[in-house]
Formats: structure tokens, C-alpha cells, sequence
């Protein structure tokens, strides 16, 4: 039943069940005192984690990985929930993601026509340049976006506008390894961090040390 529409999302309401009991009272006091500030380097680290699971070919890492990543969606909506003035949770994200997705394929759901793959690329940009009312299509990339990866997204763009693509983001993360930025999760006391010491692009944001904390 694995990946069958029937059983989708039932492990995540397990999850979404696991968060809440570590945050309600009696739960756990570390999990209880995180903010998002505070989780947002983990959040980066999990990101880079699962770059590297990819780039290992090793599926049951990168299954892992996703896991550890899926977890930081949870606990940063989970937080979202406990706002006092504007509460949303894992369903409003879910939903805004489903109307995103639906909105930007006319040609899946409201049969608009369209010319191959890079059409349907093409059209999800105009779409989305109109949504958000951009001017510019280097709008919307972000300030700290590390180096190579705004290499490969100003490209993308470029591309788009009908500048030649020069090479693809995963080509320049092979020239130029992107490695995951250090935390303080040495100190993890249910298990060492898995490699460390890299270097890290230049351009990411130092850290604080903080406590570190495992995947599941």
C-alpha cells in the first residue's frame, strides 16, 4: 500500500499527533522551548542534508533525510498554530500548496493547451510573476540564497528570458561541492553529528552554536 492514494497521509497525521504530544504540557522541554528563529538552523542544516543525500545516490539516506526534513515542516507549523492572533497549521500550508499547484497547471486541470515541458515552465513563470505582481524576474530570489544556488537560479531565469543556459545547477554543485554549514549538533546526546569540519559556502549566514538534535 505504499504511496497508494488510499494510505497517503496517515503517517503524516501520526507525525502531526507525535509533535503535538512533545509540545503540549508533560511533553518534552526542549521541544517546548523552540521558536522558529530557533529551529532555522536546523531547518537549513536538514535542506543541506538532503542535497547530499541526493547527490550519494543512497535512497535510503535520502529517505531518511526527507524524514528530517518533513519534521521541521511539522514542528515550524506546529508552532504557527499556537500564534495567539493568527493561527494556521499543517492544512492551511497543505491547501495553500494544493491551490498553488492547481492554479499553475491549466493544462492538467482547466485544459489550457500548452508546448512541452518547457512551455509548461514557461507558463507556471507568468503565472507566477502575475500572482505575486514581480516586474523583474530576478525578483522573489532570495538575499542569502548560497552562492551556487543563485548561480544556477539566475541562470534559470535568464534562460526563461531567452539568455542561453550555460550549464545546470547540478553541474555546478559537482565543479563547486555545496556542503552543509556547521551547528552545534556535536553535542547531540542521542548521537554524533554524521561528518562535520566541511566547508561551507560564503555566503550562508553564521550560525550560533545550539543544542543539536537528531532525526527520528
Amino acid at each position: 500500500m505504499t504511496g497508494s492514494a488510499s494510505a497517503a497521509g496517515v503517517a503524516v497525521q501520526d507525525l502531526v499527533a507525535v509533535m503535538d504530544r512533545l509540545r503540549s504540557p508533560g511533553g518534552c522541554p526542549w521541544d517546548a522551548r523552540q521558536t522558529h528563529a530557533s529551529l532555522a538552523t536546523y531547518l537549513l542544516e536538514e535542506t543541506y542534508e538532503v542535497l547530499e543525500a541526493l547527490d550519494s545516490g543512497d535512497r535510503q539516506h535520502l529517505r531518511e533525510e526527507l524524514g528530517d526534513l518533513l519534521l521541521q515542516v511539522v514542528f515550524h507549523t506546529r508552532l504557527a498554530e499556537e500564534h495567539p492572533d493568527d493561527p494556521w497549521g499543517i492544512d492551511e500550508v497543505a491547501k495553500d500548496i494544493v491551490h498553488k499547484l492547481v492554479a499553475r497547471h491549466p493544462h492538467v486541470f482547466a485544459g489550457a493547451a500548452v508546448d512541452g515541458a518547457e512551455g509548461v515552465e514557461a507558463n507556471w513563470d507568468a503565472i507566477k510573476a502575475a500572482e505575486k505582481q514581480r516586474t523583474s524576474l530576478l525578483d522573489g530570489i532570495p538575499a542569502a540564497l548560497p552562492a551556487l544556488a543563485d548561480r544556477g537560479t539566475t541562470r534559470g531565469v535568464a534562460s526563461a528570458a531567452g539568455a542561453p543556459r550555460l550549464d545546470s545547477l547540478s553541474a555546478s554543485m559537482h565543479e563547486c561541492r555545496v556542503t552543509r554549514p556547521p551547528t552545534g549538533r556535536g553535542a547531540n546526546p542521542r548521537g554524533q553529528h554524521r561528518g562535520g569540519g566541511s566547508p561551507r559556502d560564503s555566503r550562508l549566514p553564521r550560525q550560533p552554536n545550539r543544542r543539536g538534535r537528531s532525526g527520528p
